[in-house]
């Protein structure tokens, strides 16, 4: 027999994971992504004079198709489904609701709020599950945007993803050119850490054995944290002594290491 899945398995090539999940004591199957920014060409053209036409149409397509290809029961986003700090308007507003509705007619949609997510509960109503912004557990897994400490209930769990940064690589090749690759960062979650924010004993916050998971970003418009470029800084309050000793993994898999030392 083939062996199961492990709780979090990204999918090759994209930056999207298949999670062994559950709720209310029912399994599931949850795709996973992390800092949709829906709406990001109209903040860029707001906030820096940049002008894109809208990927609004493409983002959703290629989401909508990770759900079909995955036969998914829920899509969890890890924050900032939207950009806008405040309320979603304008393009942003519409990009949203196509993307809430499109979805529905396939899985489930549970959202970890994040840092621009700030007024999107009271944009879905009773519509979308927004929960709260330490995040939620679902069975083994627990997911939180990254922005702020997560829970403890969700530090309980077996693997905690999160997301917020963005995290990429600078690569260089032989002749001195770079490139910049979206990766994943993953390895030991370090119950110290928590422990401390949680004024709690390290064995009472999180699992010896804990996993800490952080995404990638879907959108492919937005910056990120460059993990291996001297003077670059974190955003997350528990990062980098969260992640105990985290390795990066380009999105086709490619393991690089110590993320530190790539």
């Amino acid at each position: 027999m083939p062996e199961p899945l492990a709780l979090v398995e990204p999918i090759p090539g994209h930056p999207a994971a298949v999670a062994r999940t559950s709720r209310r004591g029912f399994p599931e199957r949850s795709l996973v992504v992390a800092d949709y920014h829906a709406g990001i060409e109209a903040g860029l053209r707001y906030e820096r004079g940049v002008e894109l036409p809208s990927k609004a149409a493409v983002r959703r397509e290629r989401l909508l198709s990770l759900l079909d290809r995955t036969d998914a029961d829920r899509l969890v986003v890890l924050g900032d489904l939207g950009h806008r700090i405040g309320d979603p308007d304008g393009d942003e507003a519409e990009e949203l609701r196509d993307l809430a509705a499109a979805v529905a007619d396939r899985a489930e949609l549970t959202v970890v709020p994040g840092n621009h997510d700030g007024g999107l509960a009271d944009f879905f109503g009773d519509d979308v599950e927004v929960t709260d912004p330490a995040g939620v557990r679902l069975g083994d897994v627990g997911f939180c945007h990254g922005h702020t400490w997560p829970s403890r209930e969700v530090l309980a769990a077996d693997v905690v993803c999160s997301a917020h940064e963005h995290p990429a690589v600078r690569l260089e090749d032989e002749v001195g050119g770079a490139r910049k690759e979206r990766v994943w960062l993953r390895g030991a979650l370090a119950p110290e850490v928590f422990a401390e924010h949680h004024e709690v004993a390290p064995a009472e916050v999180a699992r010896a054995d804990a996993e800490l998971v952080v995404f990638p970003a879907f959108n492919d418009t937005s910056g990120g944290t460059w993990v291996n470029v001297p003077g670059q800084g974190f955003l997350s309050p528990f990062l980098p002594d969260g992640l105990a000793d985290g390795e990066a993994y380009l999105l086709d898999g490619t393991r690089l290491g110590d993320y530190r030392n790539v």
